[in-house]
């Protein structure tokens, strides 16, 4: 079979790689967060002749006490303007419709980072725009996943737009091969940073979950309970009591915490600190697989993220049956590779959220759960739509439920289990070590 020839040109292709040359006397929006990479970028970029736009995304980030302190840092780094958006209450809704379709990742990450990446790009489109800029840059690095996430979804939304990754640059590269020579740039122009030579870990934050990687956390022989944890404390320093949260839902979303009424925001405020008190959600250990193809370990801290998963695999169980729980689960691993990987925006990823919704959206009542160093345990259903009938499940005499009934099943069944051993495919050996 013929080879398809490439239909577009090579030195199209190449005038897509920008390195900072190419931006020189240009102007482009950069994402930032204020710490180490930004500024350094932002410094090293001004001092090359290109006017650098901040924008830094509120998403409710703990480790941040004053969030408009970002503009300060990247203004004294060189910054022209810095804009703040708010995007807490797009990563809140955002973040439900990922519990709603059970989005997780490898060893149970909720892609709390992930489905960030996707809000924050979306939400930077209108400041480029202010700007008349067409240059997107961001600071993630060549062997992580960000770089796709703000990369993808950027061509996604906008594909006039063209990204500039400055860790995919040789000439940065060149200058920055590490954190050290960051911090020893920075303080040669008298740009004042957080960063320290021997900070032991990194950490991503915003109000649905923290990350936290690199530093020790590359070394297979150290454990997770170093880190200081700062939604909660680690599930054997949580108090030996018990604590019942109760979530009332309307049409699938939580919208209710022990009877008070919450939107969003709040409520993932209020679970994060209830739920991280006992330990739920904190140090959660993974070793996984990377877009790039490289494997990466991090330790999170999702609480109300957790804590809300596990209430809403509880009400599935109750109210879907056999096939429906098996497309749920199917619809669930997509999802969670999806944001993963890039592709939140995807259509595919859409038709997934509107099937696990015709599930969702009868979910109609409360769901109480026992917290308990790190567990949250069921406690009470209250809902009209389950499935789970007390008589028909129980081993009294009640229910619709005839024993007898169970002869004719049987016998039909076992047409095709005698079967298998009338054609000599039960094969003892396969089952020995």
């Amino acid at each position: 079979m013929a080879r398809r020839a490439c239909t577009v040109p090579l030195k199209k292709i190449m005038a897509d790689r920008i390195g900072i040359r190419d931006l020189d006397g240009q102007s482009i929006v950069a994402l930032v967060s204020g710490g180490l990479d930004s500024v350094t970028f932002t410094r090293w970029a001004h001092d090359h002749g290109v006017t650098v736009h901040g924008c830094t995304a509120n998403l409710g980030q703990p480790d941040e006490a004053n969030i408009g302190d970002i503009e300060t840092r990247m203004t004294q780094a060189g910054a022209a303007t810095v804009t703040l958006v708010d995007g807490r209450e797009d990563l809140a809704r955002a973040g439900v419709l990922l519990l709603i379709c059970g989005g997780s990742y490898e060893g149970g990450y909720l892609n709390t980072t992930g489905i960030a990446r996707a809000v924050t790009t979306r939400k930077a489109l209108p400041v480029l725009k202010t700007h008349g800029v067409n240059v997107l840059s961001h600071g993630a690095t060549g062997r992580g996943n960000d770089q796709a996430r703000f990369q993808l979804y950027a061509n996604m939304l906008d594909p006039t737009i063209r990204v500039y990754a400055p860790w995919r640059d040789p000439e940065f590269l060149a200058q920055f091969p590490g954190r050290a020579e960051m911090i020893d740039y920075c303080e040669s122009k008298a740009i004042p940073v957080r960063a320290t030579r021997d900070k032991p870990y990194s950490t991503d934050a915003n109000l649905l979950g923290l990350t936290h990687e690199a530093g020790k956390l590359e070394q297979l022989d150290v454990g997770p309970r170093f880190i200081t944890p700062q939604f909660g404390v680690h599930p054997q320093d949580a108090p030996d009591t018990t604590t019942k949260v109760a979530i009332g839902f309307e049409h699938g979303v939580p919208v209710r915490v022990n009877g008070q009424s919450l939107s969003l925001v709040p409520l993932f405020d209020l679970l994060n600190q209830t739920a991280g008190a006992h330990g739920v959600g904190i140090g959660l250990h993974a070793v996984e697989n990377r877009y790039v193809g490289i494997k990466s370990r991090g330790v999170y801290e999702q609480p109300a993220m957790q804590l809300l998963h596990t209430v809403y695999r509880y009400i599935y169980q109750l109210i879907l049956d056999r096939r429906s729980l098996e497309l749920y689960k199917f619809l669930s691993n997509m999802v969670g590779r999806h944001i993963y990987e890039a592709a939140w925006y995807h259509p595919s990823t859409a038709a997934a959220i509107r099937a696990v919704r015709s599930f969702s959206d009868q979910i109609e009542g409360e769901l109480t759960v026992d917290l308990y160093k790190g567990h949250v345990d069921f406690a009470k259903a209250d809902f009209d739509s389950v499935l789970y009938s007390p008589e028909n499940a129980s081993m009294e005499g009640v229910g619709s439920f005839d024993h007898r009934d169970a002869e004719g099943f049987l016998a039909v069944l076992g047409v095709s289990a005698k079967g298998l051993h009338a054609s000599n495919q039960i094969r003892f050996e396969d089952f020995e070590l």
